[in-house]
Parts: structure tokens; C-alpha cells; sequence
């Protein structure tokens, strides 16, 4: 669990986030939506330590981390998983060695485990022959599949994924939707996802906040945040043609 309090974050005097309070639950995939410019990277980044907060708290099950401790910011980084928007994965090593790559960075483990689990999670993330093959030879969907498999490898208490379908057709990314969900049930790991995809929302959205100029103005479930009164995010929800199809069958019914 991750929670935030009160969390305030500038740039030259501009509030970019401005006092955010919110819960991160364990065991369930937490969404953070909002236009493009509404602080979500932002906040992502806050909570992964890459920006320090102006004022507030972020708490990693209760504890807030000492940012000048360079032994404990080390043990968090080792508990958090990261799956990046263009999935980020080493173009001169094989999918295996990209796998392994944190294992080596902040473990002691053999050659010989460490393949074992890279292998474990290859085949968790349902991938096949792939293990000698470079990022350049296989397609986006398989590349997103490699990027959660070494973003689990160190069995990570957080998981943190910016953008996990960009780029992907709707068919392979509600696939990877369901992985990244069933991965946080089965490894109970505290999820949170930056999206401006709707079908993600609905199809994985446990828990949701709506950022609009860096302020949580909504936060619920995906079956919640279709019945909204609330202006704000119905237009944003709705500003599809097919999501608008879809509130007005609701009416309908």
C-alpha cells in the first residue's frame, strides 16, 4: 500500500501538483487518468523518488523512506518494478539478458539462478522462444510482455507502469491489460498505472483519481466512475464517440 498526503510538487513557482491526498491499495491496480498536462507523470515520478515533494508525505506501507539514505532508498528500489511507456529494453541484449539485467544489478544471485528466474517469469508472461532473440525481433506486444517480465523478476511489493498500451492494437492491449491484473493479484503488489485509455479504466480499473491542472478532483471504481454526476470527468470519460454510444444506452436502460 502507498498512500499520500497532502503532497504539493512546483516548477518555478507553478503547482503542478497541488495537495494530493490518496490511497494506493495492495492487491489491486490503481489508475491515475487525466488529460496530457494534468500531472500525472508528475506524480509518478514523486512517487517513485525521482522528484522530491514540496511539502506532504508519501508513505510505502506506513513508512516514509529518508531520501539522504542511501542504504534504504537501495532496499526500496529493490521492492519496486517499473514497466516504461516504450517499454525501454536494452536493444543490444536478448530478451533473456534484458530479464536478467535488474537481477544483476541488485542481487547475489549464481548465473545459474538468475536464469532460472528470468525463465520463471518468461514463461509467466506467457512468452515462447523468444529468450536469444533482440528487442528489434519481435513485435510491440511481446516487447510490453518482456517489460513486465523484468519489471517482476525481483518480486517487487510495487509495480509502477506508465503508459503500458501505447502503441499497441486494442486486441493486444486489453491482453496486456489482463496480465498486469492477474500479476497483481497472484503477487499481491501494490499497482499503480499512468493511462489516458479508456478500456483500460473499465476493463482493470480497481481504483481510479481524475487529475485535472494537478488536483485529484474524483477518485472510485470503474463501475463508479460510469455513474458520475461528476462534470469533469463524465467529459472526459465520454469524449469518444463510442464511450458517448455508451451513456447513451445506459440512459436507455
Amino acid at each position: 500500500m502507498i498512500t499520500v498526503n497532502n503532497i504539493y510538487k512546483s516548477f518555478d513557482n507553478i503547482k503542478i501538483i497541488n495537495d494530493i491526498s490518496t490511497v494506493f491499495d495492495k492487491g489491486k491496480t490503481n489508475l491515475i487518468i487525466g488529460q496530457s498536462g494534468s500531472g500525472k507523470t508528475v506524480l509518478m515520478k514523486c512517487l517513485l523518488g525521482l522528484l522530491d515533494v514540496d511539502h506532504g508525505e508519501i508513505l510505502f506501507d506506513g513508512k516514509q523512506f529518508d531520501k539522504d539514505n542511501i542504504s534504504t532508498i537501495s532496499n526500496l528500489r529493490k521492492k519496486i518494478g517499473m514497466v516504461f511507456q516504450g517499454s525501454a529494453l536494452f536493444d543490444s541484449m536478448t530478451v533473456l539478458e534484458n530479464i536478467i539485467f535488474p537481477l544483476r544489478m541488485f542481487s547475489d544471485n549464481t548465473d545459474s539462478e538468475m536464469i532460472s528466474r528470468a525463465k520463471k517469469v518468461i514463461n509467466r508472461v506467457d512468452l515462447k522462444d523468444v529468450d536469444n532473440k533482440f528487442p528489434s525481433e519481435i513485435s510491440g506486444g511481446m516487447k510490453k510482455r518482456v517489460a513486465i517480465a523484468r519489471a517482476i523478476v525481483l518480486n517487487p511489493k510495487y509495480l509502477f507502469c506508465d503508459e503500458p498500451n501505447s502503441g499497441l492494437d486494442p486486441k493486444t492491449a486489453i491482453i496486456i491489460d489482463k496480465l498486469i491484473k492477474e500479476i497483481t493479484i497472484e503477487y499481491d503488489i501494490t499497482t499503480v498505472i499512468n493511462t489516458h485509455d479508456m478500456n483500460s479504466v473499465m476493463e482493470i480499473g480497481d481504483k481510479i483519481i481524475f487529475l485535472v491542472e494537478g488536483k485529484k478532483i474524483w477518485e472510485g471504481t470503474n463501475t463508479e466512475i460510469l455513474n458520475t454526476d461528476n462534470q469533469m470527468i463524465n467529459d472526459f470519460v465520454y469524449s469518444s464517440e463510442l464511450f458517448k454510444k455508451v451513456k447513451l444506452t445506459q440512459k436507455k436502460n
